[in-house]
This record gives structure tokens, sequence and C-alpha cells, in this order.
């Protein structure tokens, strides 16, 4: 059996572990579906890459762990809007998309308090992270550990996703 034809059988062997993380990552199947293809296609890529004496399980993850965080990052830039007027209008006006009927509006508060109902070591890394700053400069601000830090905005928007999962 040649190099190529090991390395790709090693990378077919772990699709069902992949396919595990990446729905505890994705918590969708489709999307999941989607990064396991992703991380597939990029390992065969970078084969040249792998050095043997690394742990190949975990470095597929990495791969795996990276191509998510970058996509994520790419739709939170997707979704930020820049207002460009000069006395910027855009930016000081109501956002009409979440309050257009009630249950919108409703949506936003009720998101808004279960946030704020949350303990304050958890809830200060969540909205740090969420406002766009980086674990390093979070940890940083904080004197955290940057594990903690990583830990805490986990555990929180696990918290979030069962507390607020009617708004799924």
């Amino acid at each position: 059996m040649s190099q190529t034809s090991s390395f790709i059988s090693r990378v077919i062997g772990l699709q069902s572990n992949l396919m595990s993380f990446a729905y505890k990552l994705t918590s969708d199947h489709d999307r999941a579906s989607d990064l396991v293809q992703d991380t597939t296609l990029k390992a065969l890529d970078s084969e040249d890459k792998f050095a043997e004496n690394v742990n190949f399980k975990g470095w597929l993850f990495t791969i795996m762990r990276n191509i998510f965080i970058n996509n994520y990052r790419r739709q939170v830039r997707e979704n930020t809007v820049t207002d460009t007027t000069e006395n910027l209008f855009h930016l000081n006006s109501a956002q009409p998309e979440a309050y257009e009927n009630p249950d919108g509006s409703y949506a936003v508060a009720e998101i808004s308090r279960v946030i704020s109902e949350l303990p304050e070591e958890f809830r200060q890394p969540f909205q740090m992270h969420v406002a766009g700053y980086k674990y390093e400069e979070i940890a940083e601000k904080l004197s955290l550990p940057m594990g903690t830090v990583k830990s805490r905005i986990f555990t929180t928007r696990r918290q979030l996703r069962t507390m607020l999962a009617d708004y799924r």
C-alpha cells in the first residue's frame, strides 16, 4: 500500500469520529456533514504537511476546528453592517428587523434578559466575545487563563442553547 493510499485510508477510517465532532460544533446534521466534507478535502490537500510523529486524529480535529472557527468569523463579518452615511443615520435609527412584530421585540427582550441573568463570571467573557474580542484579549482584560475564558464561553453558549431552545 502506498503512502498516499494509506493516508486516504486513515482519513476515511475517521469519518464517523469527524462527524461526531462536527455535530458537537454545529448542532445541525447538514452543517456537520458539510464541515466533515471540508475537513476531509483540506486534510487530503494538506497530506504533505502532516508529520508522522503527530497524533493523526488530533491533527484532523484541529483542521476541523479551524475551519469551523474561520467559517464562523466569516459569517459574523458578512452579517456586520457598516454605516457609511455622513451623520451615521443608520446606526442612530432603530433596527426594524428585530422589532418588525411584537414577537420579534419580545424575543430580543427575552434573550437580553436571559443573558443579563447569567453569573458575572460567565456573562462578561461571553458578551466580550460576542462584541468581537478575541480569546487572548478577553483573557488579558479579565486576567484569566485562556482555557478558562474558552471554557466559560463554551459553557455559556451551551446554557443559552438550552434556555432559549424555543427561539431556534
